[in-house]
């Protein structure tokens, strides 16, 4: 049996507004960036600082701390539409 015109534009708008295809939140971009800014200038500040700054206890761990953050910006990436 046909299906009417009216059903499929109806489904046609559902289904692009759900799901995958929905755009992101206004906030998405500036977090994305900033995470990658803000382990940029973590390990920048540690290599500048000659191992004293942001947190002289870790020692070489700012190196991973640094890249981690960035990394969750990178993942971010993934996200983002």
């Amino acid at each position: 049996m046909a299906r009417s015109l009216a059903r499929n534009k109806s489904e046609q708008t559902v289904e692009s507004r759900t799901g995958d295809q929905a755009p992101n939140a206004v906030w998405f971009k500036p977090v994305m960036f900033g995470f990658m800014l803000v382990g940029l200038a973590w390990i920048i500040v540690f290599y500048v600082s000659q191992n004293s700054l942001p947190i002289q206890q870790l020692g070489t761990w700012n190196i991973l701390i640094g890249f981690g953050i960035m990394f969750i910006g990178f993942l971010m990436t993934t996200r983002w539409r």
